[in-house]
């Protein structure tokens, strides 16, 4: 099973790919697509889903998650984001992969049992369970592979509670 994570971004969007084996979750690549401030939004969107089909097409996922928006201050930073995520669903849609969201306190709890865990934590246990030499930088890489991870396990626990015959 391979689990594609994204967390969404205009400026920076990071990805990651981590794919089940019989030891646990490993991962297979992670990084960021960037676009320039100086460009006007529609080509910054354009610019982020023609480098997700990339992505897509290079790794070829089973699943995907997206990260929830959480904003309580910048309103403009907020819907820019917001229609950055809407353009990353619909291309993830389009490849009709299946997908899912997950919201900063599902993610946090996921990994570390703690809806409250600091970003470090988070990264020390994304190093520790893809067992990497180093915590992934940047940070939205790191988002992303934990998003990517948080998934696996609630696709193993459903797994483990689905009807049987």
């Amino acid at each position: 099973m391979r689990i594609l994570g994204i967390d969404p971004g205009t400026a920076t969007t990071g990805y990651g790919v981590v794919e089940e084996g019989p030891d646990g979750f490993r991962m297979i690549t992670y990084g960021c697509i960037t676009t320039s401030k100086e460009l006007d939004l529609p080509t910054r969107l354009n610019e982020i889903a023609f480098d997700l089909s990339m992505i897509i097409s290079k790794f070829r996922p089973d699943f995907a998650a997206v990260e929830d928006l959480f904003f309580s201050k910048n309103t403009k930073t907020a819907i820019a984001v917001a229609q950055a995520r809407g353009v990353i669903m619909q291309k993830i849609t389009e490849e009709q992969i299946p997908v899912a969201s997950y919201n900063p306190m599902q993610i946090k709890l996921a990994l570390c049992s703690d809806g409250k865990a600091k970003k470090p934590q988070i990264q020390k246990m994304i190093q520790m369970l893809l067992n990497l030499e180093d915590i992934p930088k940047p940070d939205d890489a790191a988002d992303a592979l934990a998003i990517a991870v948080t998934h696996g396990h609630c696709l193993k626990n459903q797994s483990l509670y689905a009807p049987t015959a």
